[in-house]
């Protein structure tokens, strides 16, 4: 269990301990070593040391420790619609970085997900959202989405476009943290920190790592 005194794990073994940890998802076996009771809590009080960042889609289908059977302390865990990046979000990857010396963040997206279903059908059919924040939403996803859209043409099928707008759009927000903060950057070049792109399967509970790995 991580308290604010354990040292951060590499970026490469907190890879294979996420992977560990959603092969145990997919078969059903949780850890039941992981801790979650009143004990934990208690440990954690003064501090923490999360092994892994995870931006993740706000999907109620999703939750990352369940996906990556963990437990409390083990992941700092930032959530938002469409697993977009935004000033403050960059902010809360740079955060757990810098504060805890996190040196994995992932940017995971999922299947079927309802904001590049938005997306999808604002450049599609030039449908338009509820209101002015879910648009904001939408115009983070847009310049990849719509670069899919391009790409594959008129005739493309709608499931082959959601697939591949869901995974450029996790490469954009890679992208983003990536390149859009000074310290980020530093970290990934000087302090072994690296930014991965993955995928949540909601049919098989697999996630499949894919871009920056």
């Amino acid at each position: 269990m991580p308290t604010a005194s354990t040292p951060p794990i590499s970026a490469q073994d907190a890879l294979a301990r996420l992977r560990e940890g959603n092969q145990r998802f997919v078969l059903n076996a949780r850890n039941m070593e992981n801790p979650l009771g009143r004990s934990a809590r208690q440990a954690l009080v003064a501090g923490q040391s999360p092994f892994a960042i995870i931006l993740s889609c706000s999907d109620s289908r999703a939750p990352s420790e369940y996906i990556f059977d963990q437990g409390l302390g083990d992941l700092f865990v930032i959530r938002v619609a469409g697993n977009v990046v935004a000033p403050s979000l960059v902010g809360s990857v740079e955060f757990a970085a810098a504060k805890f010396g996190t040196r994995l963040a992932v940017v995971m997206g999922h299947s079927h997900c309802g904001a590049i279903q938005a997306t999808l059908d604002y450049v599609r059919e030039g449908k338009s959202e509820a209101s002015e924040n879910i648009r904001d939403i939408v115009e983070r996803c847009l310049e990849p989405v719509t670069t899919v859209v391009s790409a594959a043409g008129p005739k493309a099928d709608w499931e082959f476009l959601m697939k591949e707008a869901v995974r450029a759009n996790i490469r954009n927000s890679c992208d983003t943290l990536r390149h859009g903060s000074r310290l980020l950057e530093r970290l990934c070049r000087e302090e072994g920190m690296r930014i991965v792109g993955a995928e949540y399967s909601l049919e098989t509970g697999a996630v499949d790592f894919f871009n920056g790995v």
